[in-house]
């Protein structure tokens, strides 16, 4: 499968390989994307065991600047969600 997966590929593949219809393909999709945002948005971690763990993390408060004038500004503190995968997957990826 060359180039991105998009959600739409991955109801497809479960359409076509589980016998489910399209509708029930969406909300199966749906209703497991639903779930790992609301955990990230808690603050809770995401662990898909053999794939890897989506984790949340704050970012501090920190001096940047604007690339287009190049002024010095202080950054607000923030969260983001890292992904680190698991040893499975990445053994998958080298040994492509």
């Amino acid at each position: 499968m060359p180039g991105t997966l998009t959600k739409a590929d991955i109801v497809e593949t479960i359409q076509r390989e589980n016998g489910y219809t399209r509708k029930m393909a969406i909300e199966l999709v749906e209703t497991i994307l639903e779930m790992i945002k609301k955990s990230l948005e808690s603050g809770d971690d995401v662990l898909v065991s053999g794939f890897g763990k989506f984790c949340v993390q704050s970012k501090k408060e920190r001096k940047g600047r604007n690339p287009a004038t190049g002024e010095t500004m202080m950054l607000a503190p923030r969260k983001i969600v890292t992904f680190k995968c698991s040893g499975k997957l990445r053994k998958a990826i080298k040994d492509g």
